[in-house]
């Protein structure tokens, strides 16, 4: 028998874990520091042209703010086995929830902070999109992954390797609210 004393209180958690400690290399942390900006770009910009109608995917007369339908518009084409489902938020609660979700998520992802919620958010954003969209070979080059995986994919990537902490306020912001989900 041992006379050495075996504490079973858990170490004391420390207020905020740093990229650093989660991505050793530097380079790395600046490559991730990119894509979670330009996939935080890509969700802003759908925002800014669906609000404005900038003429790329959304033309000026289906803006948002000249009375367009966002959300509506792409439920309503909706053919596939889940179409039924979506129809509920083919409303303009639908339209605002979406617009709000873009935002958020575009925002949270340049900025780099609260890039938990924004990956949770977005992945089911993607989920829900990608779903509308079945039977899922319609004119893709694969029957199953598509864009929508591969954004959800960089949204988890962002938040789980803190890549807000590189170029962006996720530092600071981590500070601020510690290990939360607000992280």
């Amino acid at each position: 028998m041992s006379n050495t004393a075996v504490s079973t209180r858990a170490p004391a958690a420390r207020a905020t874990v740093y990229q650093e400690e989660v991505v050793t290399s530097g380079l790395a942390r600046k490559v991730l520091a990119v894509a979670r900006i330009t996939i935080g770009f890509t969700f802003l910009w759908a925002f800014l042209d669906k609000t404005f109608g900038l003429g790329f995917a959304t033309p000026a007369e289906r803006a948002w703010l000249n009375g367009g339908t966002p959300a509506q518009g792409f439920i309503k084409g909706i053919e596939g086995p889940f179409a039924g489902f979506f129809q509920v938020f083919a409303n303009p609660f639908g339209d605002i929830l979406f617009m709000v979700g873009l935002l958020g998520i575009g925002v949270a992802l340049v900025l780099g902070a609260g890039l938990r919620i924004a990956a949770v958010t977005g992945t089911l954003l993607m989920l829900f999109m990608y779903l509308a969209e079945a039977p899922f070979a319609l004119g893709g080059n694969n029957p199953v992954v598509d864009s929508h995986w591969h954004e959800a994919l960089l949204l988890i990537i962002a938040a789980v390797t803190l890549s807000g902490d590189t170029w962006g306020v996720g530092r600071t912001w981590g500070r601020m609210v510690g290990n939360s989900w607000l992280r």
